[in-house]
């Protein structure tokens, strides 16, 4: 004789595994790339004293339009840091051929520098008050130091960060809804809770005995 209620289990058992794969591959297919990216700058970023990079360093220097020297001459009421007037921005963007964020700059009587950090290197840009001169540094230490970067959320800015958030809760759910896609086969799997204990006890072994 048939149970009754094994039917609407089977039903429900259905239902559940069908909507956490639906679940499971459209996180995974979010995440995938991301995924990529980070398992490869993993070992990148473990191997970085290994991995020789030649820094590539770029100089500019130009000499500022008097009007622009006067707009930045030095006064009693201007602040420690302040972005740049909107006039010696777009000159100093289009003379130099940089692309300027609207950061804010240290000013002091001599001078007026604007850090520029980026992905993979660094840049800077320095005004001196008295003269008009302007030097303008870029430091770009290649690819992996860029991806690495990325990794690490290194002066990627606002959208980058947004990506990061949203990428993250793809993942958390691939494995999330992995882990209950282990739990229904997991009957027919004897070695998937033994695998799934050593994914964890690994890891913590090596913490517990080798990093101090």
């Amino acid at each position: 004789m048939k149970n009754p209620s094994a039917a609407p289990a089977a039903s429900n058992r259905a239902y559940w595994l069908k909507t956490l794969h639906q679940w499971h591959w459209i996180s995974s297919a979010l995440c995938l790339i991301g995924m990529l990216l980070f398992a490869i700058t993993g070992i990148t970023l473990n191997h970085a004293a290994d991995i020789a990079a030649e820094p590539k360093v770029q100089q500019k220097v130009v000499q500022l339009p008097a009007e622009l020297q006067t707009a930045l001459a030095p006064r009693d009421d201007e602040p420690e840091n302040a972005a740049l007037p909107p006039a010696a921005h777009r000159w100093l963007a289009q003379a130099l051929d940089v692309s300027l964020p609207d950061a804010q700059a240290e000013w002091s009587p001599e001078e007026i520098y604007l850090s520029l950090p980026r992905p993979g290197g660094d840049a800077w840009l320095r005004i001196e008050r008295e003269s008009g001169s302007v030097e303008y540094e870029r430091t770009d230490r290649g690819w992996i130091s860029y991806l690495n970067d990325l990794h690490k959320g290194r002066h990627t800015g606002l959208a980058w960060k947004w990506f990061l958030d949203i990428f993250s809760v793809a993942t958390l759910v691939f494995c999330i809804t992995g882990l209950f896609i282990l739990k229904f086969h997991a009957t027919n799997r004897p070695s998937t809770w033994p695998l799934v204990g050593m994914g964890l006890v690994a890891p913590l072994l090596l913490v517990i005995l080798f990093i101090h």
